[in-house]
This record gives C-alpha cells, structure tokens and sequence, in this order.
C-alpha cells in the first residue's frame, strides 16, 4: 500500500481519543506501527499506559470503527505489546501540556 495510506491511517488514529485521558492515542504515543499490506488488511501495533488497563477492547473498538471511512481499508486488527513499555516520554509535547505536565 502506498505511504499516503499509511499517512491517512494515523490521521483517523489521531481522531480515537482514550476515554480516560482525552488524549488521542497517536499524541499519548500509544501507536508503535502501521502495517497495510497490498489488500487492505490493516495491523495496528500498540501498547497501552498500563497493562491491566480496562479500556483495551474499548480503544479496539474505536480504532476499527475509525478506520471504516478509509474504503481502502478492508480489515484491522490491533495487537497489543508491552515492548517497549509505555513511559511519559512517549507522549508528545502536545499532549504533555494538555494534561498539565
């Protein structure tokens, strides 16, 4: 696939915003990678603050819900990783200042 749909996949992202935070999962750096291959299957590599977190299969449903308005996009799976684990500096300066740090 293209850069360009790459490019566009992490502009939806940017629209799902974790329920806690009220960030978008892109600026909290939540998103390790993007894979689309030729067909439109889309694999979303990511992590989550914490481990344990409750809202996993909620953030899952947003993303694919998201990512629906792409025409190319024909599936999506997320999969989760701990590696590297999640730290603050992760974050964009963005998303820092908004929640105050």
């Amino acid at each position: 696939m293209p850069e360009k749909i790459e490019n566009d996949i992490m502009a939806i992202l940017e629209t799902v915003i974790d329920p806690e935070l009220r960030i978008d999962i892109v600026n909290l750096g939540l998103i390790n990678c993007v894979d689309v291959n030729d067909t439109g299957d889309v694999i979303i590599n990511m992590t989550l603050t914490t481990m344990g977190c409750p809202l996993s299969s909620v953030l899952e449903e947003m993303i694919d819900a998201a990512l629906t308005i792409l025409p190319e996009v024909k599936t999506t799976k997320v999969v989760l990783t701990w590696e590297p684990a999640w730290k603050i500096d992760r974050m964009s300066r963005y998303a820092k200042m908004a929640l105050g740090l």
